[in-house]
């Protein structure tokens, strides 16, 4: 299953509800907003780290790039394009975007 999450982790608690239901195997996709946990020094990267070891996290490179923060990717993360974005929707055949 691929998780989309687009809502700022320090916002709301939709990150860590992902976190929470997600399966080893499955991926998690970050953007819009959510491309901020993706950072290190936020206080969302312990969590994202310990999801890397689990699961494939990836970030939108252009919400990155938007937001000036691509400098700060944790490592384990991977940067993905749009066309990247749909790849992982053909790749998994089940999405799920958290609200």
């Amino acid at each position: 299953m691929l998780h989309i999450v687009n809502k700022s982790p320090f916002q709301t608690s939709t990150l860590d509800t992902c976190l929470r239901m997600a399966q080893a195997g499955n991926a998690l996709l970050l953007i819009e907003d959510g491309i901020y946990a993706a950072t290190v020094g936020s206080a969302t990267e312990e969590r994202v780290r310990k999801a890397c070891t689990t699961m494939k996290v990836y970030a939108l490179q252009p919400d990155m790039d938007a937001r000036g923060v691509t400098a700060k990717l944790i490592d384990g993360v991977t940067l993905v394009d749009y066309g990247g974005f749909v790849d992982l929707t053909a790749e998994y055949s089940t999405s799920h975007s958290w609200l």
